[in-house]
Parts: C-alpha cells; structure tokens; sequence
C-alpha cells in the first residue's frame, strides 16, 4: 500500500535539517512496528519520499512523507503507534492511504503556505504598516531578481511565483512556488523587499511557518493540499 503521512515540526524540532529527520523516521518506523517495505539489491532501505525539505529554523503544520507497506499493515492504528515514538515538537497528524498509481509527493509539490511574522524584539516601530507595504511590494506585476543557484546566477520574476499575498495585522500570508521547478523560500522574498527599501534583513528578525503544501491538478491548475489526495483511514 501506498501511504502519505502529515507531521507538524515545532519548538526545538525546527533545528534539525532535513536528512537528520530523514533517519529519525527510519528509526520511528522501526520502533512504532510499521511493517514499511524496503527496496531490493544489496543495500536495502526503507521506500521513504520526503515532499519538500524544511528549511533549518522554520516551524511547520504541513509536512509529508510518503511510503509503502505491506498490505498487512494496520492503518488505523498507525497515526497512535508513531506518536507514541515521537520526540517532542513533532506530531503525526493524519495517515491517509494513497491510489496505487499515486505519484510521490516530492515529484508533484507545486506550492507552500507560509505565515510570516517579527520576532519579538525585533519589530519596527509599526508592524502592521510594514506587512501591508510588504504586501503591496508582492502585488507588483513585474518583480525582477537575481538569485543565486548552485550553478552561479539567474534573473527571474518572483511575482509570477507569489500565487496569493496577503497582510493580517502584524503577520504576512504567503503562498509561494515550491518543488522542482522553481522553489522559492520566504527568505528571497523578505530579502527583495528590504532591497527596495535599501535596507538589509537582519537573520534573526523573522518567524517563518510553512502552513500547508499543494500540488496542482492538471486539467485546472487548482491548488490542492497533499493531504487531500489521500483517502482518510
């Protein structure tokens, strides 16, 4: 069977990268007794698909793990086994079982829900006006940048690649392009703003939440939670 798993990642879970949480999982699937399939050859592991990794030092309500069990395996009880393995600041949220030609979550994300907000301390004189200017910068048309890739430098547009922006109050609501092919973090975005500003953002000045990731149906280009392509068990 084909599973997707949705965890949440808070508190001082936020400082483990993303293979350290890799093989904590190996190790709870063990411990919770999940009778998870492992691939062939001479080196068998574990058939494990993370959705997208987590930046160190963001908090999330909406990651995901894919994998494949026996067809013995009790769904059901899975969510209740694995909570009872977790450390504290991760907690599994739903199990749900998968279509058998259901594609793996990290080749179909296609955007993320980030909720942004100043850590304490570090707030300007009037929040609430900051996110609503960030806001504004996000709704231009044309937004041109250039980001640095692991093969030097490129121009894109970022505001084709912010799907929704909205201010509440002191916090700032993203939904960004995430997956293959073009991922963006946060970060770029809240480091473009300051450089219209002629500022620089100071590394500790931000809380960042990844709230929900989506992939996108194809005959509509809807956004769709991950989540919701699963069958709740």
């Amino acid at each position: 069977m084909k599973v997707r798993i949705k965890f949440s990642k808070q508190g001082i879970m936020k400082f483990i990268g993303h293979l350290d949480i890799m093989r904590y999982f190996q190790k709870a699937m063990r411990r919770a007794q999940v009778k998870i399939c492992y691939s062939g050859g001479f080196s068998p592991h574990q058939i494990m698909s993370f959705a997208a990794p987590l930046g160190v030092g963001i908090t999330s309500n909406g990651e995901y793990l894919d994998i494949e069990t026996e067809d013995n395996e009790d769904l059901s009880t899975m969510k209740e086994r694995l909570n009872r393995t977790m450390a504290e600041g991760i907690v599994i949220e739903s199990v749900r079982r998968l279509p058998e030609d259901a594609k793996n979550a990290m080749s179909i994300v296609a955007a993320a829900d980030y909720t942004l907000s100043f850590r304490p301390g570090y707030e300007p004189k009037q929040p609430e006006s900051w996110m609503k200017a960030a806001e504004n910068f996000g709704r231009q048309e044309h937004l041109y940048i250039t980001k640095k890739t692991k093969k030097g430098e490129k121009e894109l547009d970022l505001a084709s690649m912010i799907y929704e922006i909205q201010a509440h109050g002191p916090e700032l609501k993203l939904r960004l392009s995430t997956g293959s092919g073009e991922n963006i973090k946060p970060e770029l975005f809240l480091d473009s703003f300051y450089a219209s500003l002629g500022q620089e953002r100071h590394p500790f000045a931000f809380l960042i939440q990844r709230e929900e990731v989506y992939a996108r149906r194809e005959n509509t280009g809807e956004f769709i939670s991950l989540e919701a392509l699963g069958e709740p068990v």
